[in-house]
This record gives structure tokens, C-alpha cells and sequence, in this order.
């Protein structure tokens, strides 16, 4: 197969050699073939070496994406089906028997620029970010369904970086049927409904299942405050583990809803382990009970970049609070997922947190997405999940 082609500035092409899966736009210095947004193309170093093939967009400052740096491949249905095949394999080893959701493809990190597909037991849902893989994605969903034989597949394509892209919005149902988007799932035994229609992300927060694990191991005769519950998911496992008092808050009004469902899912009286509604940021401050566990997973709080300062206030507030509210011995697990706030940013954001509430914060761990989330070793843009687990000390 005979490839459009694209030409590096002299030195442009280190960090491809490095691992790094990107070209930006000011790397490139020739264009040969006239190939539009989405087009495969063959990348070239100044000097005429064949480097890598890859989705080709001219409309953005991410110019060019990886596919393969086989430079002789044919980029065909069978191409993407042995991707898909070892993105499976590979989940079949980390996956437990007790667990019938998680990531099957997390983008670059399993060679799928843009793409995302989530298992919850037998339905799928997919979301698509990029022009390149919109243009493959007939050949996706054929090696989706011969290779996975789903019941439903729903795609939730919507993001700044389809507009970016060139793309507009798109979600339904692509195969299958089911009117209401509800599936019922489980992880480590443990039963939660999922929305996969109107839920945020789609529909659960997967990336976070070993970090539940962990959190719900340390949780025995804890009082449990889950700020930004969602669904509570961390909450069931904190109940699970033994907490007395598990205490959920979230603003939305359908989140707290599927709060308590879950809880009552897993035969965990809300009674005991109450849903709250009420804003977090409100909430901490004004509240007079401490706990023994604070858990902080909040939605991003940076965007993009222009939003990384007023990010690192809110952060800094609501671990000022939690801290302020941890009983000394206590556990705080607090994170972000915000791509431009970088691990070291929000570390040093806690422990200024930490200082001005006059605490000494011991690190238990730093926690990330789990297994079914990988990420090319040169490609750190694709660790967006960062947290850590700490112990007041005093």
C-alpha cells in the first residue's frame, strides 16, 4: 500500500524516536500527496528514513498520530482486528472472574489513537476523538462485534477534541437495542447499575477499580466521608470493607439517586450509610463532624490550560478542608484527572493544603488508573489519573 507522505524538520523526529507518539504541526516540513484530516500517512525524517505510519490531520496542532512503526503494514480491517485480539488477550489476564466491566481499548496506550471502548458486561460503549479513527470506524465495530459478540453497542463520541478534529458530536445506539441505557454490572463480586446513556464518562468510572480495592481494604470501623460520590461506587466498597458510617455526597440529584440503588444493590442500608446532595465545596466548610476517612475524586477541574489556576485553588481548597475535617490517624485519598494538572503539581497542591492546616501528611501510595488503562512509557500525556493515599500523622 502506497501512503501520502510527510517530511520532518531536521531534528523534528526525536521524539518519535523517544517512544512519543505525536508529531505537532510546526514539526512538519513537507507534505507530499495532498492527504486530507483522518488520511493514513507515512512519516519521513529530514533525511528520507521511513519513521512511522499514522493518522494525518492538518487541521490541528496534533498533526500526526502513531499507528504503527512498521512502516511495510497494510492498515486494513486485519490490521485492526490483531489489535483488537491483543487488547483482549491482554485484559483476560488482568481481568478477574469477578469483574465483567472495564477498559478494552484506552487509546494510544493499546494503539488506537482517539478511541475508547468500555465493557460492562455484555455492552459496549465507545467513544471516538479523532478524525483518523472516525474514518476507520466501520472496521472497528465489525471486529467489535465478530471478535466480542455484544448484545448492545452505544457510541458517546463527545469532546473539545472532536471539535478540534473536525468532527461533530455523535451519540446512539450503533447496534442492538436497549431503550433504557441501564446495565447492571459487576467488579469484584461487588453489583452496580450503570447508565450508560446519561452517565458521566460512560457511564463508571473504571479507571479507579484498583484504587476502590485499596481504599475499601483500610475502610474497617472507619467513618467514611466519599466527596463527589457520583454512583458511590467507592462508597459500596468502603461498606463492603467494613466501615461503621460511609457518608455520600454529591451535588447531582441523579447521581445521589444511583447512589442509593447501588448501596441497596449490595444490601448496604442507607440508613447506615447516608446520600447527601449538597455541593462539596459548601459542605466541607461549613461541617462540625470529622471522619476517619476522606475520599476526594472530583470531576476536572482543568480543562485546558487557561484553567490550571484557578484548578490549583480548588484543589488546595477541598484538601484544606478534608484535612482540617480528618481525625489524626485518619486516611485521606484524594485525586485528580485533570490532564494539565501534572502529578507534581498536585502533589505540592496537597502539601501546601497540608501546611495551612497545620498537619503532617504520611504518603501511603500514588495511585493511578488501573491495568486496563495502559499507557505507552513514552507517551506521559496518557497518565491523566493521579492520586494519593496519605495518613494524618498529626
Amino acid at each position: 500500500m502506497i501512503y501520502p507522505e510527510i517530511t520532518l524538520k531536521k531534528g523534528r523526529e526525536a521524539a518519535l524516536l523517544r517512544g512519543h507518539p505525536w508529531v505537532f504541526s510546526g514539526a512538519i516540513a513537507a507534505i507530499k500527496g495532498n492527504p486530507g484530516a483522518g488520511d493514513i500517512v507515512l512519516a519521513k525524517d529530514s533525511a528520507g528514513k521511513q519513521l512511522a505510519l499514522g493518522f494525518f490531520n492538518p487541521l490541528t496542532d496534533i498533526a500526526f498520530r502513531v499507528l504503527t512503526r512498521k512502516c511495510e503494514e497494510n492498515i486494513s480491517q486485519y490490521f485492526w482486528q490483531a489489535r483488537l485480539h491483543a487488547a483482549y488477550k491482554l485484559r483476560q489476564k488482568i481481568i478477574g472472574e469477578q469483574t465483567n466491566a472495564y477498559r478494552l481499548i484506552n487509546a494510544e496506550g493499546d494503539g488506537f489513537p482517539g478511541l475508547i471502548v468500555d465493557v460492562y458486561n455484555t455492552t459496549l460503549v465507545f467513544s471516538i476523538a479523532t478524525a483518523g479513527m472516525e474514518k476507520q470506524k466501520n472496521h472497528i465495530l465489525n471486529a467489535l462485534i465478530s471478535q466480542l459478540k455484544p448484545t448492545l453497542i452505544y457510541e458517546q463520541s463527545e469532546s473539545r477534541s472532536r471539535t478540534l478534529e473536525g468532527l461533530e458530536n455523535r451519540n446512539g445506539i450503533v447496534f442492538g437495542e436497549n431503550k433504557s441505557g441501564v446495565v447492571e454490572i459487576m467488579e469484584n463480586g461487588l453489583k452496580f447499575e450503570v447508565d450508560v446513556i446519561a452517565g458521566q464518562k460512560t457511564g463508571f468510572f473504571l479507571d479507579q477499580r484498583i484504587n476502590r480495592e485499596k481504599i475499601g481494604a483500610l475502610s474497617r470501623d472507619a467513618q467514611v466521608l466519599n466527596c463527589f460520590s457520583y454512583t458511590a461506587a467507592f462508597s459500596v466498597y468502603c461498606a463492603e470493607g467494613g466501615a461503621k458510617r460511609v457518608v455520600s455526597l454529591d451535588i447531582s440529584k441523579p447521581a445521589c439517586i444511583a447512589a442509593r440503588k447501588n448501596l441497596h444493590l449490595n444490601w448496604f442500608p442507607t440508613e447506615n450509610h447516608p446520600v447527601i446532595e449538597a455541593d462539596v465545596f459548601t459542605y466541607l466548610r461549613n461541617m462540625q463532624e470529622n471522619f476517619s476517612m476522606i475520599i476526594l475524586d472530583p470531576p476536572a477541574f482543568a480543562k485546558n490550560k487557561r484553567d490550571v489556576a484557578k484548578a490549583t485553588r480548588g484543589y488546595k481548597e477541598i484538601n484544606l478542608q478534608a484535612i482540617k475535617h480528618l481525625t489524626t490517624g485518619g486516611v485521606l485519598a484524594t485525586f485528580s484527572c485533570s490532564n494539565f494538572i501534572e502529578e507534581d503539581l498536585f502533589y505540592r497542591i496537597v502539601l501546601a493544603a497540608a501546611r495551612d492546616a497545620g498537619a503532617d501528611l504520611q504518603l501511603l501510595a500514588r495511585l493511578e488508573a488501573g491495568p486496563d488503562h495502559p499507557v505507552l512509557v513514552g507517551h506521559p500525556e496518557g497518565r491523566y489519573l493521579k492520586g494519593l493515599l496519605l495518613v494524618k500523622k498529626s
